[in-house]
């Protein structure tokens, strides 16, 4: 018998390798890569086939196992997210400034701060980045490999599950916005005709960036 299969022949049962992924996501802060669960689970154990069943089981729940970026984690079922608004929620509006800076990324990364300010014809402040990065919606990406070696940024894990998406592919088109009532019929960052510095003013921002 090889060592493989003595470390198969070991490991606990796949129902109780699916329990101990279900108390790892259970408990843990952030979504968790399949790796990570391999890491903590006992030796021969299959997280990725264990995580397959648990994904299964709670199909058509009320809580689901969602894939996030590369990782996986517990979520409310999207239909029922209604149930969990509270009475009073207070917001954190982001600035118009802010909305565009955070669209060009999501749609044009990896990005520099000098293409985004081509894209949206005027400056891109430094608050509005450090906002964005303080918010961990954004991080910085690989340097171009151009003069200066400029840094990149793109949008961060917790955007995507902020928006409830698997990765940046799944970023609606603007068909799909303005079909939804999330983007009105104002020319796009890269046709605006700003002055020189930037609108802070968040009324009128899109649903799909306001914060909840």
């Amino acid at each position: 018998m090889t060592e493989r299969e003595q470390s198969l022949f070991d490991a606990p049962p796949i129902a109780e390798q699916e329990r101990m992924v279900e108390a790892i996501l259970f408990a843990a802060t952030d979504p968790m890569t399949v790796a990570e669960l391999e890491r903590r689970l006992p030796h021969g154990c299959d997280a990725a086939e264990a995580l397959a069943y648990l994904r299964r089981r709670y199909e058509g729940r009320g809580v689901r196992v969602v894939r996030v970026g590369e990782a996986w984690a517990f979520r409310t079922a999207s239909d029922l997210g209604h149930l969990m608004q509270k009475e009073v929620v207070e917001q954190r509006k982001l600035s118009r400034a802010a909305i565009e800076t955070l669209a060009i990324i999501a749609y044009h990364q990896p990005v520099t701060r000098a293409e985004i300010e081509e894209i949206r014809g005027v400056a891109v402040s430094r608050g509005t980045i450090d906002q964005l990065l303080e918010m961990e919606w954004i991080r910085f990406g690989r340097r171009r490999m151009t003069p200066g070696r400029p840094v990149t940024f793109v949008v961060t894990e917790t955007f995507l599950d902020h928006f409830g998406l698997e990765s940046a592919r799944d970023l609606p088109g603007l068909k799909d916005l303005r079909a939804a009532g999330l983007l009105d019929n104002r020319p796009l960052p890269g046709s605006l005709q700003s002055s020189d510095e930037e609108d802070e003013n968040p009324s009128g921002q899109s649903e799909l960036f306001a914060e909840e």
